[in-house]
């Protein structure tokens, strides 16, 4: 199975972490002015989605969610969800940390893009 988002062993750590201090957890890629575009991760519910979110994958258990619009631009790539020395959006749960989440990509393959038109992502709400 080809997955639209997968994920890094810092990712991972990071994610870990995370939940054993605010247990349940979700992602949604921030298209905003505020913070550029970046994983942004709050505890599972206080994000509000929407019929203009998409959910791209799970990624450690924990659902990863983009606005349809800014999908349409990358929905041929694949996401790689990392963790790496910085600081992170203003209102993500690993500010604090001294870590940050990002997204490095990859264009899809012609086999594995052939593969996921089968599958389109959900929409919420």
């Amino acid at each position: 199975m080809i997955k639209r988002i997968t994920t890094t062993e810092a990712a991972n750590k990071l994610i870990d972490d995370l939940k054993e201090i605010h247990g349940e957890l979700m992602f949604h890629q921030s298209g905003g002015c505020c913070d550029g575009s970046a994983p942004m991760c709050f505890s599972k519910g206080e994000f509000y989605l929407g019929n203009s979110d998409v959910e791209i994958g799970i990624v450690n258990d924990v659902h990863f969610y983009m606005s349809a619009s800014q999908f349409e631009y990358w929905e041929h790539t694949h996401l790689i969800l990392d963790a790496i020395k910085g600081t992170g959006g203003q209102f993500s749960l690993e500010r604090p940390t001294g870590l940050r989440f990002i997204i490095r990509s990859r264009l899809y393959s012609d086999e594995e893009w052939k593969y996921l038109e089968k599958f389109p992502v959900k929409r919420c709400g």
